[in-house]
Order: structure tokens, then C-alpha cells, then sequence
């Protein structure tokens, strides 16, 4: 919902604060603090209060870690005692390919649950200076004419409050009521390609590795979080959504059958609570406008299979804002610090877009396909590097660009 305020209101008013994001999680909070610690006024609000869980496969990549190190609270998540993971394994039934994800200075990655690691983002927020109100449902997005120029809300004892800020970003998601009352234009749109469903389960030890198995038209994986906890999440196509809704739990451990050995170690386990489920869109939206912006999924969201969200946010925040601040503090005009900001983040993702894409769609890879990966699968610096691609730390059409050079030029590795 919209409003349009009286353009007879305050300077005062109007600039009560510089930016006021909405939504805390990984790619407000870190918005909230960065600009925060660079000295301007800074509301964060969220209809969450912290710690607060979310969907999420909550899988943070060596470029993710890189973030929170720059950002001194890398030592803060590790502490929370979640499990480092140093080998990505897929198991593509005739052969498994097994590596190492290293890369930006880190040889390992980490899946903390979002209750730690969203709580650990909103309170390096609020420590930055900038003011978080957890428990605040935006209501309306403020408009000046077409310039956005807040928000009114409520806080959950119902106290309405209204807000006005020189811009508003939107950091809350698919379902961003930024995006959404400023009609930000959708681009390079996907349909949904798979449905998910995951759980965690105790006793089901990992041993420091990320494990992916992919039969036939079904796909599931699994990595350590923690509490000693695991994470099992199975996916199958869209087409197959309405005909499996009606018993989740059966074809869940269906899709966990195709691979025995792994359904004998789940059978082991227990299931600590109830199955989640998510079907992801994939789309570019047009991140700003006069008054406002987008970071994260509210800008770009693709399919979960390659697990990119969190890395992503972060890298999203530290991009957008170095633009808002430029704007800002009147080092370059707004529209020229964010189209710039754009053209970087679509040339960094586009590849990854594609590729998590033609990932996810669980049909059989082309000849041409099969024969590089069992290429990869006899080689220990191709596994090595094939886990690095799915982990956002090579670009894909560099490794498969020089595995196709390889292949042709017939150059034997020893690995």
C-alpha cells in the first residue's frame, strides 16, 4: 500500500534519517551497519524480533566468509560452534565428483542456522549506531509525488509510527513492499524450476562435508549446521508439485531411497522438526528508483540449488552501499551511483543465474556434458575447481571454458 505525504512537510521531517531499510536479515542489516558506520542516520526495522528463523539454506561460501570478515564478525559465527565444511561432494550415481570449496583467503565454508546468524547481523547493526526496531510491520510506503520518502508502520503493541528518510531501501525479500509499491520492473525472469523440502535431523554426523546426490529427475543434499544438527533437503520438479503436496513426508524419504547407502544413515537419525518447504522464482528487478533502492532477494533471487543467497546479500549490501554513499555525500548523482551499481551486480551474477538454472532443472546433461564431468570426476584439480564453481568462487564459464580447452588439446593430468 501507498500514501502519498504532503509536500508541505518539514525539512526536518522529511530528513529525520538518510536511509531507512526495511528488512534485517542478510542483506538489510548489513546495509543498516555499513552505512551506519560510515556516519549517516540509519532506521532498520523488521517485523521479526531477533533471533528469529527464516527459510533459508543457510549455506555461507568462502566469498561470504571474506564479508564477514571485513567486517570483524566472522569470529562471532564460528564461535556459535557451527561445523566448518572443507569438502563438497556430488554424487552423481555413475561417478562422484569431490572437492574443496577454497577460495578469498578460506579453504572451508559454514551453514550456520539463520536464528544465529541473523541475530549476530541485527546486533552489529544496532552496535554501528544505526537504530533497529525489531517487531515493526511497514504498512505503507510514504510517496512525494513519485519519490519515495518513507514508511508508516506499526510495532506489535500497535503504536503506529510514521518515518521519513532521504531514501528507503528494500531489503525484505521476494515479497519487498518496496518493489512492490514502486512496480520495480522485472527482468531475465525464470518460473519456478523445483520444489523443496528440508528438515533437520540429529545424528547424522557429516564429518566436514557437503553432500549433493542427483538421480535421475530427483536431487537432494545435506550439510552440517549447528547443534549437531543436519540439514536434508530433497527437491523435485514443479511439474511434479501438485501431484507429490499430498504426502511431502513419503516422497521426501522417496527421493532419499534413490540413494540407499545415505537413506540407511537417515535412518539412523532423528528428525528434530517438521518438514519445510520453499519453490523459488528467478528474476532480476530494477534496483532503484527516485527515493529508494533494492538489496538482495528483493533485487535478484534465483534458484536455491547452488545455495548463493546469503554471499550474495552480503555482496549486494557492500555494493550498494559504496552507490548510496557516493550519492549521498554528493560524490556522484544518485541515478549514475545506482545504474553503475546495477551494471556491476548483473555482470557478477548473470553466469551464476544461468548456470544454478541449468543446474536445477535435474535433466540428463548432454553427451558433450557427461563426458567433461567424468572428466572433472578423474582429476583431483578439476574437482577441486568444478566445488569452487558452485561455490560462487570461480565464474562457470571460466572452469568449463578450460575444462572444453583441456578436453580438446587431450592433455593428460596426474591430478
Amino acid at each position: 500500500m501507498t500514501s502519498t505525504a504532503g509536500a508541505s512537510a518539514s525539512a526536518a521531517e522529511a530528513h529525520r534519517h538518510d536511509v531507512i531499510v526495511v528488512g534485517a536479515r542478510c542483506a538489510g542489516a548489513p546495509t543498516a551497519m555499513l552505512l551506519s558506520r560510515l556516519g549517516h542516520r540509519v532506521l532498520l526495522v523488521d517485523r521479526a524480533t531477533f533471533p528469529s528463523d527464516t527459510i533459508s539454506t543457510h549455506l555461507i561460501h568462502p566469498p561470504g566468509l571474506a564479508a564477514l570478515e571485513r567486517w570483524g564478525l566472522l569470529d562471532r559465527v564460528v564461535a556459535t560452534g557451527c561445523p566448518a565444511i572443507h569438502t563438497y561432494a556430488f554424487d552423481l550415481g555413475p561417478f562422484v565428483i569431490a572437492g574443496s570449496p577454497a577460495g578469498e583467503g578460506f579453504d572451508v565454508s559454514y551453514a550456520p542456522r539463520r536464528t544465529v546468524l541473523d541475530k549476530i547481523l541485527v546486533d552489529a547493526a544496532a552496535e554501528s549506531g544505526a537504530e533497529v526496531r525489531e517487531g515493526f510491520t511497514v504498512e505503507e510506503i510514504l510517496f512525494d509525488g513519485g519519490t519515495v520518502t518513507g514508511i508508516k508502520g506499526h510495532g506489535k503493541d500497535g503504536t503506529t509510527a510514521t518515518e521519513h528518510a532521504r531514501i528507503v531501501v528494500g531489503a525484505d525479500g521476494v515479497h519487498s513492499s518496496v518493489a512492490r509499491a514502486t512496480n520495480a520492473a522485472a527482468y531475465a525472469e525464470k518460473p519456478k524450476i523445483n520444489a523443496y523440502y528440508y528438515a533437520y535431523w540429529a545424528g547424522l554426523p557429516m564429518d566436514g562435508t557437503f553432500e549433493a546426490y542427483d538421480r535421475e529427475d530427483r536431487a537432494f543434499a545435506a550439510w552440517p549446521t549447528n547443534d549437531d544438527e543436519t540439514l536434508v533437503i530433497c527437491a523435485w520438479p514443479m511439474r511434479d508439485f501438485e501431484a507429490n503436496r499430498g504426502d511431502v513426508e513419503g516422497n521426501y524419504h522417496a527421493v532419499l531411497a534413490r540413494a540407499p547407502a545415505f537413506a540407511e544413515r537417515v535412518s539412523k537419525a532423528t528428525r528434530t522438526g517438521r518438514l519445510v518447504g520453499m519453490a523459488i522464482p528467478n528474476y532480476f528487478r530494477k534496483p532503484y528508483g527516485p527515493g529508494w533502492i533494492l538489496v538482495g532477494d528483493a533485487g535478484y533471487l534465483r534458484d536455491p540449488i547452488t545455495a548463493q543467497g546469503i554471499q550474495d546479500a552480503f555482496r549486494d549490501a557492500e555494493r550498494c552501499t559504496r552507490a548510496l554513499d557516493d550519492a549521498l555525500a554528493g560524490r556522484r548523482p544518485f541515478d549514475e551511483a545506482m545504474r553503475s551499481c546495477q551494471e556491476t551486480r548483473d555482470s557478477e551474477v548473470t553466469s551464476m543465474y544461468e548456470f544454478t538454472a541449468d543446474f536445477a532443472t535435474l535433466e540428463p546433461p548432454p553427451p558433450e556434458m557427461q563426458e567433461l564431468l567424468l572428466a572433472v570426476s578423474r582429476s583431483r584439480s578439476a574437482q577441486d575447481e568444478f566445488a569452487r564453481v558452485t561455490a560462487g568462487v570461480t565464474r562457470p564459464e571460466e572452469f568449463f571454458g578450460h575444462m572444453q580447452e583441456r578436453m580438446e588439446q587431450q592433455t593428460p593430468d596426474a591430478g
